[in-house]
């Protein structure tokens, strides 16, 4: 089929393909190999310079809701639409919807809400017992509403770059490119993993693989797993990354089978940005009239570490949802989120008033903001904060317009980004937090907030303390 693309940050007609001048003479030549579902590159993708001496540039997504805000039915959707393709691709049955109609929910609200919501009603069966596995930070959304495409014999977990005292992984590996290299996998029982007899590692993107290749290794070792599968939105893993797939093959007796919405190669050219990210120079200033307002909705949700037992182990559980895949979930785990998001979408929905709404998750918690977005009507967008550090340039095309840092909520010593959002953009904003909410730990995050030209800003926590349970 052939790939259609339109201009994404500079680009230019090359030899090869596609050659996107980034910024400061970083330039990046795409050529395009496999394109399933005949989508645009521009739908998919713009380009940032990444603050990263191990890889100075950036797939910017369109569909993940992370650096760029999005319709929330039309990322669900590329989550799904990945669902799809696994689904044509390793189980050799037909997707749920036509490729026009899958294709279509890229190109407006309207045709997102619909292809979503079809999607959601035609779930794809499958009895063999198979686990998605997410991978944090980026994909956890994705990953998690791949899983939702399925019914039957499916379990889900992501990854996480979090430590959780008192809990030991199962699996823990390596991301070697990134700002934040470790991962780590926590389940309430590790038979999620012990009896599953197919893996699904979901990502955003595979540039090398190395990251994959790391996963299978340790779950191969620890569970002697044989049969893979590596999702993503983009594959652009070169002919030496791709015999390395072959060669761990060989090496273990496993099958590993890839797919993508594209597939190609790249070509870098330029050196790595060395400087730290840092705000846009017009940064706004508090409105006059800014105000917060705050929200508990942890009485809808179940949370992890219910009983003393669990709490004794880990004093940190209580504060964590129990059903974002962070400790592992199955379909039925699935339908308890359903509900408790239509009750939360609810209740936010009744405090709204702006006609333009940004719902904005916090680094892993992605997902669950982002189902309660798409529940809350029209004019709603949603992205998510990063522990990603961008370079922010006012360029035409360039995929980060204004970053704003902070310090994490959560008392790690880590900086966190707000991306791309602009004065006037909202009216209005619903910033999701997972765990309890401290507003002493959260005082660099409320200085971010309070400058993205935004006048009404919900804080809404969903995390519990001892205490409070202890109360109930």
């Amino acid at each position: 089929m052939k790939n259609i693309t339109s201009p994404a940050c500079s680009p230019t007609s090359s030899r090869r393909g596609r050659l996107y001048s980034i910024i400061d003479g970083l330039e990046v030549e795409v050529s395009v190999t496999s394109n399933p579902y005949g989508l645009e590159l521009d739908q998919l993708f713009g380009m940032a310079a990444r603050i990263n001496k191990k890889r100075g540039f950036l797939f910017v997504s369109r569909l993940l809701g992370k650096h760029i805000p999005v319709v929330p039915s039309a990322s669900l959707g590329a989550g799904a639409l990945l669902g799809c393709l696994y689904a044509e691709e390793a189980l050799k049955r037909p997707s749920p919807l036509e490729a026009d109609r899958l294709r279509a929910m890229f190109a407006s609200r309207r045709e997102a809400d619909e292809g979503y919501r079809e999607l959601m009603a035609r779930k794809i069966r499958i009895e063999e017992p198979t686990l998605f596995i997410g991978f944090a930070e980026t994909a956890t959304a994705l990953g998690h509403s791949l899983f939702d495409a399925f019914e039957g014999n499916v379990t889900f977990v992501h990854t996480t770059r979090e430590e959780i005292e008192g809990l030991v992984p199962p699996i823990r590996f390596e991301e070697e490119h990134s700002h934040a290299v470790a991962h780590r996998c926590y389940v309430e029982d590790s038979s999620v993993f012990r009896e599953a007899s197919r893996i699904v590692l979901v990502d955003d993107e595979i540039t090398t693989g190395k990251t994959a290749l790391n996963i299978i290794r340790e779950l191969h070792a620890a569970f002697g797993h044989r049969d893979f599968a590596v999702a993503s939105l983009l594959d652009w893993r070169s002919v030496a990354d791709r015999e390395r797939f072959a060669e761990l093959e060989r090496e273990l007796g496993i099958r590993i089978r890839c797919l993508a919405l594209i597939e190609g190669e790249i070509e870098v050219k330029g050196s790595p940005l060395e400087e730290g990210a840092k705000e846009a120079r017009d940064a706004f200033e508090p409105l006059p009239d800014f105000r917060i307002r705050r929200h508990d909705l942890s009485p809808l949700f179940e949370h992890a570490g219910s009983s003393p037992e669990d709490r004794a182990r880990s004093p940190q559980l209580g504060s964590y949802l129990l059903h974002t895949g962070r400790f592992g979930m199955s379909a039925a785990d699935g339908e308890a989120l359903d509900r408790s998001v239509a009750r939360a979408a609810e209740q936010l929905a009744a405090h709204r008033t702006g006609s333009r709404v940004l719902c904005l998750g916090t680094g892993e918690f992605m997902y669950v903001p982002m189902r309660i977005a798409e529940r809350m009507g029209d004019g709603v967008y949603s992205q998510s904060t990063t522990r990603s550090p961008i370079h922010p340039l006012r360029r035409e095309a360039y995929a980060v317009s204004s970053a704003y840092r902070y310090d994490s909520v959560d008392g790690e010593e880590v900086a966190n980004f707000i991306y791309n959002v602009e004065p006037g953009q909202y009216d209005e904003a619903f910033v999701f937090v997972e765990r309890e909410y401290d507003p002493k730990r959260g005082a660099s995050f409320e200085r971010a907030l309070s400058r993205l030209g935004v006048p009404v800003v919900h804080l809404v926590s969903f995390g519990t303390s001892d205490d409070r349970r202890d109360g109930e």
